[in-house]
């Protein structure tokens, strides 16, 4: 079995990952192991920013439309399920690449995680109380005190690992930074090659913008439609994460009533820009990993592929 280490690539949303994925799969007849919580289920295409159908068709792709909406499927499974593919995809003597940036899959990929504390109800209680009575932003800046670095990876407008995030520290009187940096590596026996794909600031976000408008045109509104008029209970309840999605969520408040559909489309670049942020301070604080310069134009990718190809061959 092959027991060089695994290329795993990063970066954040719009980062150019899933092409540079597919052209060194494609190169050596490799496979690609998704690490995308969204991509996951299927009926988010578009506003997932998916791989189009030929590509899915022609390189394996591992992870993606392999869950409905509503279906559990957690960074833990993503872990203990990556590895045990990587592991057969190895014997049948074949060369795994993932790819993808959801943090907490890629974390517990590469380290495994932190020995938390099991969730106390009362705690809990207080906290969804102080929660509903003050606002997220209340909480959220308390967290900013106690743990910068969590707080940093977070979205404030996400209420679930917020109130995590301060119960852990109530529980265990350390943060949860702290806690996962004494984490020893998973179990798996499998070594990892991590390469971040890095580009300017301002590029990045031109691309965001750029992409934002392409999955207009492409067709998401009429997709969260369909997605809004399956699924506006469980929305309107908070009881389906997978649907408080950047993209999906604008466009629901907008069928809501709450902006116009070029207030949405706004959010949505702006709300992207945001996680990106997020993504690459998560990365740089909290994974090791060898940072390459994005490639600008074919030639770039070319020469990228042809490097990286040699070094994993």
């Amino acid at each position: 079995m092959n027991d060089k280490p695994v290329l795993v690539i990063l970066g954040p949303t719009a980062s150019g990952k899933t092409e540079l994925a597919f052209r060194i799969a494609r190169q050596i007849g490799g496979e690609i192991v998704s690490a995308d919580s969204r991509q996951i289920y299927r009926g988010m295409d578009i506003g997932t920013a998916k791989p189009p159908r030929e590509m899915l068709e022609e390189i394996r792709h591992h992870f993606i439309d392999e869950k409905e909406i509503g279906e559990p499927f957690s960074a833990g499974d993503f872990a203990e399920q990556a590895a045990e593919r990587i592991r057969e995809l190895r014997q049948r003597g074949i060369t795994p690449i993932v790819a993808g940036g959801s943090t907490l899959y890629i974390e517990g990929l590469l380290k495994g995680f932190a020995e938390l504390p099991p969730a106390d109800p009362e705690i809990r209680a207080r906290l969804t109380r102080e929660l509903e009575r003050h606002g997220a932003e209340a909480l959220y800046r308390r967290l900013e005190a106690l743990d910068p670095e969590q707080a940093r990876t977070l979205d404030p407008t996400k209420s679930q690992r917020l109130v995590r995030s301060l119960e852990i520290i109530e529980l265990s009187g350390q943060t949860v930074t702290a806690l996962q940096r004494k984490t020893t590596g998973p179990s798996t026996g499998i070594d990892f090659t991590v390469i971040g794909i890095d580009l300017p600031r301002e590029l990045l976000y031109d691309r965001i913008n750029r992409r934002t408008a392409a999955m207009m045109q492409a067709g998401l509104e009429a997709e969260a439609r369909r997605l809004y008029d399956q699924f506006r209970d469980q929305w309107r309840s908070k009881t389906l994460n997978a649907l408080a999605t950047v993209g999906y969520r604008e466009l629901f408040e907008h069928f809501e009533g709450l902006h116009d559909l070029q207030t949405a489309e706004v959010l949505i670049a702006q709300h992207t820009r945001n996680y990106a942020k997020r993504q690459l301070t998560f990365f740089r604080n909290r994974l090791d990993m060898e940072w390459v310069a994005a490639p600008l134009d074919e030639a770039g990718v070319d020469a990228l592929v042809e490097v990286i190809c040699r070094r994993i061959g």
